[in-house]
C-alpha cells in the first residue's frame, strides 16, 4: 500500500511536512510536486491530470490518495477513471463542480501577486493563471456517484468557500463520511497539521 499526499494550488510537496511528521510509519508515503510532474508541458488541468495519472501508474501497489483542494480534484478524477487502483480516499476542501465565480476571482487575484511569490513554489504567475482558467468547466457531479471506496471528506470550519461543497460531495459518494475540523481554514495541512494527522491515522491506519 502506498499513501499519496497531493498538495493544493499555492502549495508544493513540502506543505505536507508537518502533517507527515505526526504520522507513525512514513516509508510508504509519497508526496509529488505537481509542477515538477508537468515538466515542459503546457500548464493546463488536462496536462496536469495526465501527468499525475502517469505518476500513479508507475506504482504497482494499491494506493490511498490524500488530496487538498487542487489535489482533491485530481484525486477525485483519478478515482473515477481508475476505481480499481484506489483503496481509500481522503478529500480535503474539495470541489466537484468548479465554482466559476470563485475561480475567476482567484486568477484575477493572482495577477496582482508578485511573480517572486509563485517562484518560491517552483512555478510562475502565468502557470497559476492558466491552470486556474483551464479548470473552470470541470464537473464531476454525476461521476462521483460511481466512487465505491471508503472516502473521508474533510473541511475546516472556517473554510466558508468550500464547506458546503464538501458536505454535498460526501452525500454524493456512497461510502463517504464528512468531518469538519475545528479551528482550521482552507489549508488543513498548514493550519492544524497535528489534528489532521490524528484524523488520518484514525481513518487510514
Amino acid at each position: 500500500m502506498r499513501y499519496i499526499f497531493v498538495h493544493g494550488l499555492g502549495q508544493n510537496s513540502s506543505s505536507w511536512e508537518k502533517t507527515i511528521s505526526y504520522l507513525g510509519e512514513t516509508n510508504k508515503i509519497l508526496r509529488p510536486n505537481l509542477f515538477e510532474l508537468l515538466q515542459d508541458k503546457e500548464p493546463t488541468y488536462n496536462n496536469l491530470y495526465l501527468a499525475f495519472t502517469e505518476y500513479v501508474d508507475k506504482i504497482s501497489e494499491p494506493v490511498v490518495i490524500i488530496g487538498l483542494s487542487l489535489g482533491a480534484v485530481l484525486a477525485l478524477n483519478f478515482t473515477i477513471d481508475h476505481p480499481h487502483r484506489v483503496r481509500s480516499l481522503v478529500l480535503i476542501a474539495p470541489q466537484y463542480k468548479m465554482p466559476k465565480f470563485l475561480l475567476t476571482v482567484q486568477y484575477n487575484i493572482f495577477k496582482f501577486i508578485p511573480d517572486s511569490s509563485f517562484r518560491k513554489l517552483g512555478s510562475n504567475k502565468d502557470v497559476f493563471i492558466l491552470l486556474t482558467k483551464s479548470m473552470v468547466e470541470l464537473d464531476f457531479s454525476e461521476d462521483v456517484k460511481r466512487i465505491l471506496c471508503h472516502t473521508l471528506v474533510l473541511c475546516g470550519n472556517q473554510d466558508k468557500a468550500n464547506k458546503r461543497a464538501s458536505e454535498r460531495l460526501a452525500r454524493r459518494i456512497p461510502k463517504a463520511k464528512f468531518r469538519e475540523i475545528e479551528g482550521a481554514g482552507h489549508e488543513l495541512n498548514k493550519d492544524t497539521p497535528e489534528k489532521l494527522a490524528s484524523v488520518l491515522v484514525e481513518f487510514l491506519w
